[in-house]
C-alpha cells in the first residue's frame, strides 16, 4: 500500500525563520508520517527511494537551502544537476551539501546579475547564468575547475558553434557582453581568454591559441556539423565491425550491365518523386525522346542513366578528400544538369531539411564531407565503404537538388570497384529504405540501415539481367518491385534468390 499521504505534499521543507512550519514538520517526523532527508528538508513519501525524490525535486531544495543563488557553470549548461552534482554560485564560502543522489556544490562568487545583455534568468527563487557568464565561468581554471567547469575544448567548440549558426555578428555579440560582465564576476582573464578564442575563430588572432578540433578546423577555413561526427563514428564503427557477405556483380558488362543501369536510374528517380512509366523512360534513355512538358524531368533520368554506365561515375571512386569533393560535385552536375535553377555540381547556399530534418548548413558542408571520407576511406570493405558513402552524402545533403540519386551513385560506384552487386532500390521498398536511414539520423542506431540495404544488395543480385529487357520486367513485377501501395504489399525475392 502506498503510504504517502495524500493531504501533504511530497517535499516538507523547515526553517528557523517559520518556527509554525518547523513545529508541524517535526510533529509529522515524530508521528512517523514523514521521512527526514537533511536537516529541513523532510519528504511525505514513505516509499519511493530517497535518490529519486532529491532528484525531482532539486530545485525546491535548492531553493530551500541556497535561496538566490546562480545555477552556474557546468550546470548552467542544462540548468539543472549533471552526473549527480548540481553547482551553485554564492557568497564568499565553500561548501558541499550531500543529499541522497545530489550533492550541491557552492562555489564563491558574485551574485545575479540583474541588468544589460548578460543578465541572469529568474529562475524560481534561484537564477541561471546567462550565456556570456557561462562561458566566462567554464574558461575557469585552478583548483576545482576541472570539476565544475567544462573546460577550454568544449567552450572552443560552443563558440564555434555559435559563429555556424548566429554569424560573425553573434559571435562578437557574445564576446563584448562577456567582456562588459567580467569584471562584476571577477573574471577578467577568462574574458580575456574568451576574446583569444573568439578571435582565432574570426581570423583576426593566432589560431595557435586554439585546441578543440572543431575550432581549428573552423580557423583553417574547413569548420564542419560537429553533431555529425557522432553518427558518422557510430556507422563506421558498425560497419567495421560487421563481416560482409560479398554478392558479387550479376551484371558486369554488356546487356547486363545496360539492363540494370536502366533499371537503377528508373527507380532511383521515381523516389525522388521523377515519375515516369517504364515505357517513358525506355524512350527517354534509348531512343532520346523527352517526354512533352517534362523536360527537365526526362533529362534527370538520362543524366543518371549516363553516370551509371560511364566511369568515372560507376566504377571509379575517389581516392582522397579532394577527389571526393570534385566526384560527387561532378554526379550532381551531370544528373541535375537541365534544373539551372538548382544550381547542378554547385554546393547549396541556402540551408535545407527534410521534414524536421535539417541537413548540414551550407558553410559546414565541405568541411563535413571531408571529415565523412576520412571515415569512408578507413574501411576496407567494398560493401562497408559503400554504405558509408551513402549515408555521408545523404546525412549532409550538400546539394539543392539531386542529394538522394547522388548518394547511391557514390555508394554503388564502390561496389562496382570491388566487383560486387549494386544496390538498387525499387518503388515498392522505398520505406524499408527510407525509415532505417531516419533512425540512423535520428536515434543513432546503425543496425536497421545495415540490415535494409544488405537485403536490397542480394534482392538487387538475385536476377538475370543478361536477358531481353521486358523479360527482366517481368521478372522484377513478379517481385512487388513497381507497386506503389507499400501497406499492401512487400518486396518479394525470386525462388532461386529468397534469403536463408
Amino acid at each position: 500500500m502506498n503510504q504517502k499521504n495524500d493531504k501533504l505534499p511530497e517535499l516538507l521543507l523547515s526553517s528557523a525563520t517559520d518556527p509554525a512550519q518547523a513545529q508541524r514538520v517535526s510533529r509529522l517526523a515524530r508521528a512517523n508520517k514523514i521521512r527526514k532527508i537533511r536537516a529541513g528538508v523532510y519528504t511525505s513519501n514513505l516509499e519511493s527511494p530517497l535518490e529519486s525524490i532529491v532528484q525531482r525535486n532539486w530545485r525546491a531544495i535548492a531553493e530551500h537551502l541556497n535561496p538566490g543563488a546562480v545555477v552556474g557553470y557546468r550546470s548552467a549548461i542544462r540548468a539543472g544537476p549533471e552526473g549527480g552534482k548540481l553547482f551553485l554560485v554564492q557568497g564568499k564560502r565553500a561548501k558541499r551539501i550531500p543529499l541522497p543522489g545530489l550533492e550541491i556544490v557552492v562555489v564563491p562568487g558574485a551574485g545575479p546579475i540583474t541588468e544589460g545583455l548578460a543578465a541572469d534568468a529568474p529562475y524560481g527563487a534561484l537564477f541561471v547564468a546567462s550565456e556570456p557568464r557561462r562561458f566566462l565561468e567554464n574558461l575557469s581554471t585552478g583548483k576545482g575547475s576541472a570539476e565544475r567547469t567544462t573546460g577550454r575544448i568544449a567552450v572552443e567548440s560552443d563558440l564555434e558553434r555559435i559563429l555556424a549558426l548566429r554569424g560573425e555578428r553573434g559571435l562578437n555579440a557574445l564576446r563584448d557582453a562577456a567582456r562588459d560582465v567580467a569584471p562584476k564576476l571577477g573574471l577578467k582573464p577568462q574574458a580575456k581568454a574568451l576574446d583569444e578564442i573568439a578571435g582565432a575563430l574570426l581570423a583576426t588572432h593566432d589560431a595557435k591559441v586554439l585546441h578543440a578540433k572543431s575550432a581549428l578546423a573552423r580557423a583553417a577555413g574547413r569548420p564542419y556539423d560537429p553533431n555529425r561526427l557522432p553518427l558518422f563514428d557510430v556507422l563506421f564503427e558498425a560497419l567495421h565491425g560487421t563481416l560482409f557477405e560479398h554478392v558479387g556483380d550479376a551484371a558486369p558488362r554488356g546487356r547486363a550491365m545496360e539492363n540494370f543501369a536502366f533499371f537503377e536510374a528508373y527507380f532511383s528517380n521515381f523516389i525522388e518523386g521523377t515519375e515516369f512509366t517504364v515505357e517513358e523512360a525506355e524512350d527517354i534513355v534509348f531512343r532520346g525522346k523527352i517526354v512533352e512538358k517534362r523536360t527537365e524531368d526526362s533529362h534527370d533520368v538520362r543524366g543518371t542513366f549516363q553516370a551509371l554506365i560511364s566511369d568515372p561515375w560507376r566504377g571509379q571512386p575517389a581516392n582522397t578528400a579532394d577527389e571526393f569533393l570534385a566526384w560527387i560535385k561532378s554526379v550532381n552536375a551531370l544528373v541535375m544538369a537541365a534544373r539551372p535553377d538548382k544550381r547542378p555540381g554547385e554546393w547549396k547556399a541556402q540551408p535545407n531539411q527534410a521534414g524536421s530534418t535539417l541537413f548540414v548548413l551550407p558553410e559546414l558542408v565541405l568541411g563535413t564531407l571531408r571529415e565523412g571520407f576520412e571515415r569512408i576511406r578507413a574501411l576496407t570493405d567494398p560493401l562497408a565503404r559503400a554504405l558509408m558513402s551513402m549515408f555521408v552524402v545523404a546525412e549532409v545533403h550538400p546539394f539543392a537538388d539531386g542529394n538522394g540519386r547522388t548518394a547511391r551513385i557514390a555508394m554503388n560506384a564502390h561496389l562496382t570497384q570491388g566487383s560486387l552487386s549494386r544496390i538498387i532500390i525499387p518503388t515498392v521498398y522505398r520505406d524499408d529504405y527510407v525509415l532505417p536511414l531516419k533512425a540512423l539520423s535520428n536515434q543513432g542506431d546503425p543496425a536497421a540501415y545495415i540490415a535494409a540495404m544488405t537485403r536490397a544488395q542480394r534482392w538487387s543480385a538475385s536476377f538475370t539481367w543478361d536477358q531481353p529487357r521486358p523479360n527482366v520486367r517481368t521478372a522484377l513485377e513478379a517481385c512487388n518491385a513497381f507497386r506503389e501501395d507499400l501497406r499492401n504489399y512487400k518486396l518479394v525475392f525470386s525462388d532461386r534468390s529468397a534469403p536463408t
